[in-house]
């Protein structure tokens, strides 16, 4: 009789074990996605917590509980990572959970040019963890302008409009600390001798390249109008850019989503030092992000003896070139008259 006691016991115990045995085989073998597609995306915040987690993923798996108990035991849930994830179609808890052990996939940042810091942060939350309001912080930090040679006028300059790769998890700081070392990346002894042999430095070269986009979308004519500028700056000759004295109407009024289609004569009297009609020289820094093609542009202008360009309205988007101010006061007459034609008052 105790024999079969014992044996009874026994059997129990092996199916006891089987059970448990297969339950853990279960929760950490048994394929747990619940998507068609061959890959799905998850993005963590940094410092979430397993409950989090859970929420994220539940849509994407076929039992989130037997998730969240081999997460348990393989220590998972109390070392949670921010970042952004793939999970692929018929992974068990197993590979979810080793691959949520890594730093995540990198994102593909970009942006263009952007009128504003703040336009930028805002361009950028949209594409990694930072908020608008961390990253304006952080690109305004008076001691990391100070340190790495900007100001207020400048700082815009730090940031080369492009495509990066950046981890979806990345702060604020870590944003602006990598675009600093993209900036000094961008201005290789190449471009550093380019600009020397201007006599300009690197935010004096971005400064006039904002120009230069803000004048003309062809880039195809962007290195004749940057040979234009650089003739009047040779000269002495004040600028007077147009897209000066709009961003010095936008600066002054604080409103930078203002549309203004036309200067007036009376918009050239602002008392600004970004307007070029009433001060020589190069605005204080720049007045939009301009793109790579603008800065080379400048870097590599066009060599010829033109001192003025107006809007071309018989060839739109490109400009008539003149070596006279007599010649150029033929070609503006001809832009007034059109512009007068479309009743455009500003």
């Amino acid at each position: 009789m105790l024999k079969k006691i014992v044996l009874a016991i026994l059997a129990i115990g092996l199916v006891v074990c089987g059970f448990f045995a297969y339950m853990v085989y279960s929760a950490f073998f048994t394929p747990n996605t619940s998507f068609n597609n061959a890959e799905a995306f998850v993005y963590i915040p940094s410092n979430s917590n397993i409950e989090e987690v859970k929420i994220l993923l539940e849509p994407l798996l076929d039992n989130v509980e037997t998730f969240e108990s081999a997460a348990k035991k393989k220590g998972y849930a109390s070392n949670i990572r921010g970042g952004k994830y793939a999970i692929k179609k018929g992974m068990n808890n197993h590979e979810i959970i080793n691959m949520l052990r890594l730093r995540g996939l990198e994102v593909k940042l970009a942006f263009n040019n952007q009128e504003t810091l703040e336009d930028l942060a805002g361009r950028v939350a949209t594409q990694i963890e930072a908020d608008s309001i961390s990253l304006i912080t952080a690109f305004n930090d008076a001691d990391f302008l100070a340190k790495n040679g900007f100001n207020n006028n400048t700082k815009l300059a730090m940031y080369i409009p492009n495509s990066y790769n950046f981890y979806w998890n990345t702060s604020a700081t870590q944003f602006r600390n990598k675009m600093l070392k993209e900036y000094k990346r961008f201005w290789n002894e190449e471009r550093l001798s380019k600009a020397k042999k201007l006599n300009l430095t690197p935010l004096e070269v971005i400064a006039l390249a904002s120009v230069v986009h803000k004048e003309t979308v062809k880039v195809d004519e962007r290195p004749r109008v940057a040979g234009v500028y650089l003739n009047r700056l040779k000269k002495g000759i004040l600028l007077q850019a147009d897209p000066t004295v709009i961003y010095a109407l936008k600066l002054h009024t604080g409103d930078f989503k203002q549309v203004i289609k036309r200067v007036l004569y009376r918009d050239l009297e602002l008392d600004s030092p970004y307007n070029t009609y009433k001060y020589a020289g190069l605005p204080p820094g720049p007045i939009a992000m301009p793109d790579i093609s603008a800065i080379d542009a400048v870097l590599n202008s066009e060599k010829h003896d033109y001192y003025y360009f107006v809007a071309n309205v018989e060839n739109f988007g490109y400009h008539k070139f003149a070596k006279t101010l007599s010649q150029h006061n033929r070609n503006k007459e001809q832009y007034i008259r059109w512009i007068n034609s479309q009743k455009i008052n500003r």
